[in-house]
């Protein structure tokens, strides 16, 4: 905050203080050397929690309009203060969650409920630690990890010979030190096994005891309890250590816990120990001068190599990664994250327009019926590179194809057709689309709804162990364990004998069979292999979706996309128009036919079947559905097959959350060829008679009848736009 209050006020409102007054009021005290001012709110010690509240609420407010502040920002460290700031109209809400309050000892009943409503009016959340951020980042749709940070130099001074505090040069003998709030996230019980098995050592402690009794604190003669200390104190205190350590209980007050304190030891020059808390072993485990230890004797051996250590042997990779760790560092992430939510607060969502030119030229070089990807790629391709005029036109109001993505009534970016998240292998294609669009990086991960249960798909050793209770403790034992459930089949022909052969039937049942039947209208046992076989079995705890080298979404969604790729003088646009209606006016001695083809030859052979789609789309006004952005729902009993939340797939921060609910159906528009044996016969008939046509070029996945990716159909487009630019053929080659 001492940041911040370069270009802000800043009033830090305090915990609630007991008085005898029979009236509530506020006391303020400026903070030494800064422009910050704590507010401490007295309140009547008889006052009843709804008094407490209310009278808290009449004070902020009291304060907010005696000091000429409109609108604040809003800045929470608990969640305790929400309830009688809610009402307060902010420009910004930041909840800043260090620790998880809710697992500490005597914490409120009404906090978790608190913490929730908070989360729900946040604008951005920041959270201290990665182990905490991992435990609610489903909660928030712009949260973000910011471990602790260290004002290096004023540690460094340690190591420079500052002298030591006074009131530890009576003590003898190596000394171990700690500092902080010693309450229940101390291991009490360690410390006095400490103490007990070397009476030569020193053990002092510095800082606050909290929310224990003074018989629960252990009793040796070398252990030292010395009361709180200023900030400014502290690196007295490290010049008189020899080690510094975090005797850390493990248990659920301590399980997201990220301690300020690690890197404060560091820059002092100090080797520390600490008891297997999760953020310090994933951030400094394996750096030297840092040991873990769970029990009392692994401590003193921990210490006892510590004391053994020589600074030039592990204080020049301490210093590398503290030169990343300076809190102004955090503070520009912090300022920069909260600009962006001021900004976003105080603009109108912007709503991409649709394309409707409506030009219509006397002629063209070539017709491309379908705006999607095929049809968008080749006439760009056709336009730019070819010189050549095109007219593209859809059935349907926008471009975009089944990719199109808009800002529904609340204002939230979503996919109309249902999720599309792009992922290739492919420079060329990723080059290629990079001309028209900036990327968002997104790795899809999906879940499936198993009766109570949220487990990863596709099915991997987490998705073993939630289900069944297991502790697979590594690759090759999820590949046992799916190897005794395999079921092998001599000859695979159908998705349900390649499921069976790989995993056996119970998990085909839970996971493959519904979901399979609800998809395609078919039982798997009907269905080409390839099906399922697009659904690996992993035997490793990774739960991307894709595994492509490129993963990302278009920044400003896919319309923003099309719309730049589209958006050259040599195309027209006749949206809204059916190629039925204008097909018989001959406007180009070329078509490229991106739709059914069946379609196109009036069915001549008869239909060939595609499965279909519907929606349900609902805004809820909450900001966070579901922690992944897609959830499967493999039940049969289950009417729709998945869940979309679309914020995830887009990163937009927004107070609402969209949703959709997909309806796999027979009828409607064509989304699916369905993978079967006598239809890819019923193809082959058509793709014969597409032949005799060199004049019309079938593209794409309901132009050749195949289940294509978008980059894919990209890359088909592109390939067969080399093919038509060849000299020897023109334009005659046809793509079958």
């Amino acid at each position: 905050m001492s940041r911040f209050v370069r270009d802000r006020q800043v009033f830090i409102f305090e915990e609630q203080i007991p008085t005898d007054h029979h009236l509530a009021y506020l006391e303020y005290h400026p903070f030494d050397g800064t422009d910050i001012v704590a507010i401490r709110p007295r309140i009547p010690h008889w006052w009843d929690e709804p008094q407490r509240e209310a009278g808290l609420a009449h004070l902020l407010k009291t304060m907010l309009r005696l000091n000429g502040i409109v609108r604040p920002v809003l800045w929470f460290y608990s969640p305790m203060m929400f309830g009688f700031a809610r009402d307060v109209e902010a420009t910004a809400v930041v909840y800043d969650c260090m620790d998880e309050l809710a697992n500490f000892r005597f914490a409120p009943p009404r906090l978790k409920d608190l913490e929730a409503q908070l989360l729900e009016r946040a604008d951005v959340v920041f959270t201290g630690g990665q182990s905490l951020y991992a435990a609610k980042r489903h909660l928030h749709d712009n949260i973000h990890p910011l471990p602790s940070s260290v004002d290096v130099a004023h540690f460094a001074r340690v190591r420079s010979g500052m002298p030591p505090s006074a009131d530890l040069a009576a003590l003898s003998g190596p000394k171990i030190g700690f500092y902080g709030v010693i309450d229940e996230r101390i291991d009490l019980k360690l410390l006095d096994e400490v103490a007990a098995a070397r009476p030569e050592w020193s053990v002092v402690l510095v800082g606050p005891v909290a929310k224990l009794r003074p018989e629960e604190l252990p009793r040796r003669p070398n252990l030292h309890f010395l009361g709180q200390r200023s900030y400014g104190e502290l690196p007295a205190y490290l010049s008189g250590w020899d080690v510094a350590i975090m005797p850390f209980a493990i248990n659920d007050a301590t399980r997201f816990i990220s301690p300020t304190k690690t890197p404060e030891y560091l820059a002092a020059g100090k080797p520390v120990v600490s008891t297997p808390v999760v953020d310090v072993v994933a951030s400094y485990g394996d750096l030297p001068g840092v040991f873990i230890a769970a029990t009392a004797a692994e401590f003193i051996l921990a210490c006892e190599n510590a004391l053994a250590l020589k600074a030039s042997d592990w204080q020049p990779a301490v210093d590398e990664k503290l030169a990343g760790m300076s809190w102004d560092h955090t503070f520009d992430r912090m300022s920069d994250l909260l600009d962006q939510v001021i900004t976003s607060n105080s603009q109108p969502v912007l709503r991409t327009p649709a394309v409707h030119p409506g030009r219509r030229a006397d002629a063209y070089d070539v017709v491309i019926v379908g705006a999607g990807f095929a049809g968008s790629v080749l006439a760009e391709r056709l336009a730019s590179d070819g010189g050549k005029r095109v007219l593209l036109c859809d059935r349907r109001s926008h471009i975009g194809g089944n990719a199109y993505d808009h800002h529904d009534a609340a204002g939230i970016l979503v996919h109309k057709y249902g999720p599309h998240i792009f992922h290739t292998n492919s420079t060329d294609i990723v080059d290629y689309l990079s001309r028209f669009t900036e990327w968002r990086p997104y790795e899809h991960r999906v879940l499936a709804a198993v009766d109570d249960k949220r487990v990863p798909m596709p099915i991997n050793r987490t998705t073993l162990n939630l289900l069944y209770g297991l502790d697979l403790k590594d690759s090759s034992a999820a590949e046992e364990f799916l190897r005794s459930r395999a079921e092998p089949v001599a000859e695979l022909r159908t998705s349900r004998d390649v499921v069976i052969n790989q995993i056996g039937s119970e998990l085909y049942r839970t996971f493959f069979e519904g979901y399979t039947r609800k998809q395609w209208g078919l039982d798997p046992s009907q269905l080409d292999k390839a099906v399922t076989a697009r659904v690996p079995t992993r035997f490793c705890t990774d739960d991307r979706y894709f595994l492509d080298s490129f993963q990302a979404m278009p920044l400003n969604g896919y319309t923003a996309m099309f719309e730049n790729m589209l958006d050259h003088d040599r195309i027209d646009l006749q949206l809204g128009v059916d190629f039925a209606d204008i097909r018989r006016e001959n406007l180009a001695p070329r078509i490229i036919y991106t739709g059914p083809i069946d379609e196109y030859f009036d069915h001549r052979f008869g239909a060939l079947p595609y499965r279909s789609l519907a929606f349900k789309h609902e805004t809820l006004d909450q900001r966070r559905f579901q922690p992944v952005a897609v959830v499967n729902f493999p039940d049969e009993a289950v009417p729709y097959t998945r869940i979309t939340e679309y914020k995830h797939l887009t990163g937009q921060v927004h107070r609402q959350t969209s949703i959709s609910y997909e309806f796999p159906q027979e009828h409607g528009d064509p989304y699916y060829p369905i993978p079967r044996h006598e239809n890819a016969a019923l193809y082959k008939r058509y793709a014969a008679l597409a032949n005799e046509h060199p004049e019309v070029s079938f593209v794409g996945r309901l132009g050749t009848y195949r289940y294509y990716n978008m980059d894919q159909v990209v890359g088909q487009a592109l390939a067969h736009y080399r093919r038509m630019s060849q000299p020897a053929s023109a334009l005659a080659e046809v793509l079958s």
